[in-house]
């Protein structure tokens, strides 16, 4: 049995302010254990219940904030950026069994800790096939195209209740409640690491490839703060304006669809100006 973990940070344990998980900033150094904490005892679970490798893809902004000698020395850490999947990297490879989404949040203009899509700001909506999508719902599509499951997801309680939507049978943890987009009720990082071990150790069973789900077209619609930010999107190919400050972009696969998202994401991040947005 083999374990993927899309480790992302804004859904970690005690995490709640924008320079909790800004590289460089002194919080972020302290939340960095809180996070390695977070994503170890999914490792620990899954190895608990049977898995014989667990990978770890690191998700989140320069995707290096992991502390690799903190993690279970079984397990294997991917860090780095500029990945074909980005933040589910390994599941196209046809030998990933389940995966994991640890530290995961709400999406972009929904309720929840730090929630956005992708970009922190700039982004205020993105709909897959006219539903409203979080980083989860994206990644969870594409995870089903090359037949893996999610088994297993965590994050504040609006992201489990978000994972409920794309991945009902997966075990849900939350390791806090949510009371603004920068306050939440927290648990305890022992506690934490307890519920989501023991969480991982059940959803290993769950861990059980399945037939590619193919279900395509998709259709990803993005909405902006501000108009030029819609205008640099159609830069790529395929993307068009359909609003004002929204564009849209109809692939035949997922794993089409979350790439040219990515490269959106990329192009509207270096228009955004400091001052104006």
């Amino acid at each position: 049995m083999r374990i993927l973990i899309s480790a992302d940070m804004e859904g970690a344990t005690g995490v709640t302010w924008p320079d909790d998980v800004i590289p460089g900033a002194s919080p972020w150094e302290r939340c960095r254990s809180l996070f390695t904490s977070d994503v170890n005892a999914a490792v620990l679970g899954f190895l608990d219940g049977g898995a014989d490798e667990v990978l770890i893809n690191e998700a989140h902004a320069t995707m290096r904030n992991l502390l690799l000698e903190q993690l279970d020395e079984r397990a294997q850490l991917l860090t780095g950026r500029h990945k074909a999947l980005s933040m589910v990297e390994g599941v196209q490879y046809g030998d990933v069994d389940g995966v994991a989404f640890v530290g995961y949040h709400a999406g972009a203009g929904m309720e929840g800790v730090l929630a956005h899509t992708y970009l922190a700001n700039s982004i205020t909506g993105v709909w897959l096939n006219d539903v409203r999508a979080s980083e989860g719902l994206l990644n969870a599509r594409v995870a089903a195209e090359f037949g893996v499951p999610v088994v297993l997801v965590t994050g504040d309680d609006v992201a489990c209740e978000d994972a409920l939507g794309y991945a009902p049978e997966a075990l849900k943890v939350a390791v806090k409640d949510h009371v603004s987009r920068y306050a939440a009720v927290c648990r305890t990082p022992a506690r934490t690491a307890a519920d989501i071990r023991a969480a991982a150790k059940e959803a290993a069973g769950l861990a059980v490839r399945h037939e590619p789900v193919r279900n395509g077209p998709f259709t990803v619609a993005v909405e902006f703060d501000t108009e030029h930010l819609a205008m640099a999107a159609t830069v790529v190919p395929g993307v068009e304006r359909v609003g004002e400050r929204k564009v849209a972009c109809t692939s035949g696969t997922m794993y089409e669809g979350i790439r040219a998202f990515k490269a959106v994401t990329t192009i509207v991040a270096a228009a955004v100006e400091e001052q104006y947005g």
